[in-house]
């Protein structure tokens, strides 16, 4: 489409309203926001005009087809709005370091985590040199990158660009600002991750405080908070304190999003899993199902989040030993984990890693051994060969060997999981099924 003449000619500072559609859809639907995106004026010619029109509406689909979880054809969109913004809006290196971090977290969506930190590390690199060392832009590359990082398990490489981080944000930004709440958060996700709960603790009581003091003891953010407070306490096996956060966590997700909201399942899901870890089944299952009925309809039938129903509710019925109501559900979370996000997700391999231990239950282990040798190859190939999943995985081939007294193959996989559970976490930590225990 062909622009009148009067249009011909703009400037960069008065388009800032496109500027906002395009850069906010990717900020605020993917989580990396952005500041300071106007540049010193200049010229737009018509061609350059309808690129920022079709730049935006690019990213506006892009945001969609993530929110569905259609991560293949976002991505599709997501490079060519990166061809079109280097092409002809190349000019404001700031708009191209934006269209970078935006792809960068659906590669990341999708478990590929290289890519991701090659493209957060290009839009880290563009903002120090536009914005200098110290703009809150650049502390949301560091985070975007050091999240990548954590996925990958490199936890010693994550932890000093999430706290460089965090002083970027608490010396440019006012003291309650709620981008300092996003980085708390995420120096405590790191602690979580690796074992550290009494440094984690503290971290996510500052960001519900914070969050609370900044955004109303009724924003979804606070309820966030309150979600990770108790996952916290869950892990810890401080049930009686998760249970009252995460029930006013649903509450207020309930009465500030409304009851058909994705985060309202999440948040059904998390209550359901502390449930399970108490025993008390029958409440959990009825959780589980309100939360899977809830994301189809919300989400639709073919969304990841859909597919982690189903692992929920078949890991639910293996406890129980429930083994032919388990094994559909698992198959169906598989099947449609590797449609929506590929054959070498991450996710893909929980999946495989779930359905073996169902075999190994039932001592089915000829179906069991190729599923964990395929867990293992996956998370060596998509996570590096030290993240503590792949330790996870060679414990639980050598438990299946053990179990059929297959000892001297058991025995070099346990080294290799003590080994890699003291490099990566620096501690030993055994990763049995319940059923392997004697």
């Amino acid at each position: 489409m062909r622009h009148q003449n009067r249009f011909s000619r703009l400037r960069w500072t008065s388009t800032l309203l496109s500027l906002c559609l395009f850069a906010g859809a990717i900020s605020l639907s993917l989580g990396v926001p952005l500041r300071g995106q106007a540049q010193s004026p200049t010229t737009l010619s018509v061609e350059q005009v309808e690129a920022l029109v079709k730049a935006e509406q690019l990213a506006k689909q892009m945001v969609q087809l993530r929110q569905q979880g259609k991560y293949s054809e976002a991505i599709s969109l997501g490079e060519q709005l990166l061809v079109v913004v280097k092409r002809h809006l190349g000019e404001n290196k700031l708009l191209v370091a934006a269209s970078l971090n935006g792809l960068a977290v659906i590669y990341q969506d999708q478990g590929r985590f290289s890519e991701a930190a090659l493209l957060f590390k290009q839009a880290l690199e563009l903002r120090k040199r536009i914005l200098g060392e110290q703009h809150p832009d650049v502390a949301a590359s560091l985070n975007g990158l050091a999240l990548v990082y954590q996925n990958q398990g490199r936890y010693s490489e994550a932890e000093p660009l999430l706290k460089q981080a965090l002083e970027i944000r608490k010396r440019t930004l006012s003291e309650s600002h709620p981008d300092i709440a996003i980085s708390l958060n995420s120096l405590a996700a790191l602690y979580f991750s690796q074992g550290r709960y009494s440094e984690a603790e503290p971290l996510l009581k500052q960001a519900l405080e914070l969050r609370t003091r900044s955004l109303g003891e009724t924003h979804p953010e606070v309820a966030t908070s309150l979600n990770n407070l108790a996952a916290l306490y869950q892990r810890q096996g401080r049930y009686s304190e998760a249970e009252p956060l995460l029930k006013q966590a649903l509450e207020l997700r309930t009465r500030s999003l409304g009851e058909t909201h994705p985060l309202v399942a999440a948040t059904l899901n998390n209550l359901a899993a502390l449930y399970t870890s108490q025993g008390r089944y029958v409440e959990a299952e009825v959780l589980y199902k309100q939360a899977l009925a809830l994301r189809k309809r919300a989400l639709g039938k073919t969304h990841p989040d859909v597919a982690s129903s189903f692992n929920n509710l078949a890991e639910l019925y293996r406890s129980q030993e429930r083994y032919t109501e388990a094994e559909p559900f698992f198959k169906q979370a598989l099947e449609l984990r590797k449609r929506t996000l590929g054959e070498n997700h991450p996710d893909v391999a929980q999946s495989l890693n779930s359905l073996a231990v169902l075999y190994q239950d039932q001592e089915r282990y000829a179906e069991a051994e190729p599923l964990l040798r395929q867990t293992s190859e996956l998370r060596k190939r998509t996570l590096g060969e030290n993240h503590p999943d792949v330790a996870q995985s060679l414990n639980n081939l050598a438990v299946l060997y053990v179990l059929q007294g297959r000892y001297s193959e058991a025995e070099p996989l346990l080294k290799q999981t003590l080994e890699l559970f003291k490099r990566t976490l620096g501690k030993i930590i055994l990763i049995l099924p319940a059923s392997s225990i004697t």
